[in-house]
């Protein structure tokens, strides 16, 4: 069972985020400020964090700036809202994996925890290049010749998940397990459609490549 940290002073706000994730089958450790949430962590292990940016006796921020300068790569969301991209951008380049605004959909939430738990804990570099692509995790852009592209959530979340593991190929299962919720169908052309407009919208050189059998590669050696 994935077990998970939620780090909540809002007592309200912490029941239905603990009650929530349990009902989705998560083993959930409750905590209202950073000083309980380090004592977790010091007893615990844990697939996943989420946590609120301002607590009683500081910022999460803080958390995870710990965290990853002890090489512990477990994933983490922040829940906050500060809404600034200036706000997201930092919680980024710190080390967070992720970020929902208030007020957030539970359904939503879970999504986003099950997909951290399954990424590798390795910390990925906020920015990839790869030829005339920047891949800007802490904005959410991608550039090719300093042109911002257009991708919907969907082709970046495809994007990313390819970036996670460069030169691997990865299933259509795999990305519906990490881009869609349970209720879509594995065996769809759902990827193919959003594949075929994520390419188009990279260009050539297309460093996204189909390994027939196996799914999609990308391949960092594109120039």
């Amino acid at each position: 069972m994935m077990r998970i940290l939620v780090v909540e002073d809002e007592a309200s706000l912490r029941d239905a985020l603990t009650t929530g994730l349990r009902s989705a089958g998560f083993a959930v450790d409750p905590a209202d400020n950073l000083a309980d949430a380090q004592l977790h962590l010091k007893v615990s292990e844990y697939n996943a964090i989420v946590a609120d940016r301002m607590l009683p006796d500081g910022d999460a921020i803080d958390l995870v700036s710990d965290l990853r300068r002890s090489g512990n790569r477990v994933p983490l969301l922040f829940l906050t809202a500060r809404d600034t991209v200036e706000d997201r951008v930092e919680g980024f380049e710190q080390g967070g994996d992720d970020y929902l605004i208030k007020p957030f959909a539970m359904q939503e939430l879970i999504v986003r925890v099950r997909s951290l738990c399954r990424r590798p804990t390795t910390l990925l570099e906020p920015i990839v290049r790869i030829g005339d692509l920047e891949i800007d995790r802490s904005r959410t852009e991608v550039r090719k010749d300093n042109v911002l592209l257009p991708l919907t959530p969907k082709e970046w979340c495809i994007l990313i998940e390819l970036t996670a593991s460069p030169n691997v190929a990865l299933s259509r299962s795999h990305l519906i397990e990490h881009c869609w919720d349970e209720h879509n169908d594995p065996m769809s052309n759902v990827v193919d459609a959003h594949m075929k407009s994520l390419r188009r919208k990279l260009g050539a050189p297309n460093p996204i490549r189909t390994i027939r059998g196996v799914g999609f590669i990308l391949d960092t050696e594109t120039n």
